[in-house]
């Protein structure tokens, strides 16, 4: 008997979420957000995960060979997953309105993973007022192996509200509500990144912690 494949096309309820990750993709490949083939995108519809699978580019996804995973039991169908499933999963669990993860090995982000963080809620300063409307604070998550469960257990032992973290010498992740937030929040994170490195230890002139906190709670951002 040849092998049965399930296009995921035909799959109830994970067609939209297909094609949203294949665009999405494309567009963070496209800004060079995502070398080789490393970062993983993932979109939840109640218990169903769609998530990009391994050792593929950003660039060259393809809406049939995308993983379809459940919440609780893991793999369904289709594509080999990303490894970092368990981060993903993680992040959905912090709170159930997350929809959409995108994790990325993007170069600013990664050089930010391997400094000392700013603060213990937030390894990124209050550097620019968009960083804080967009992304909000960002904490530091510990070194674990990329892969590795651990790396989703100490993303949920963070116990204050985030949106986005970096993973130490790995990159950032990002939740949000919608696929378009979490990519436009992993762009601005990128960015708040790349002005972080850049003065380094300029002493620069950053947003005062009262100027933080009005600003995230005007725009529903988390900021201690």
């Amino acid at each position: 008997m040849g092998e049965i494949t399930v296009s995921l096309s035909d799959t109830p309820n994970v067609g939209v979420e297909a094609a949203e990750l294949v665009q999405a993709g494309r567009a963070l490949a496209a800004l060079g957000l995502s070398p080789g083939s490393s970062g993983n995108l993932s979109v939840r519809n109640g218990s169903n995960i769609v998530m990009t699978p391994t050792g593929t580019s950003l660039g060259a996804l393809d809406g049939d060979n995308l993983a379809v995973l459940d919440l609780v039991d893991g793999y369904r169908h289709g594509g080999k997953p990303s490894k970092e499933f368990p981060l993903h999963r993680a992040f959905y669990a912090k709170n159930p309105e997350f929809t959409a993860v995108v994790h990325l090995h993007s170069p600013y982000s990664m050089a930010a993973s391997c400094l000392a963080p700013w603060s213990e809620h937030s390894a990124i300063p209050p550097i620019s007022p968009y960083f804080v409307m967009r992304v909000g604070q960002t904490p530091l998550i510990p070194y674990a192996p990329p892969g590795d469960p651990m790396l989703g257990e100490l993303l949920a032992a963070v116990l204050f509200d985030f949106n986005a973290a970096l993973l130490r010498n790995h990159g950032q992740i990002v939740a949000a509500r919608s696929l378009a937030q979490a990519v436009d929040a992993a762009i601005e994170l990128e960015e708040a990144c790349r002005l972080t490195v850049l003065v380094g230890a300029q002493n620069p002139a950053l947003l005062t912690p009262i100027q933080s906190r009005e600003l995230a709670h005007r725009f529903g951002m988390p900021w201690s």
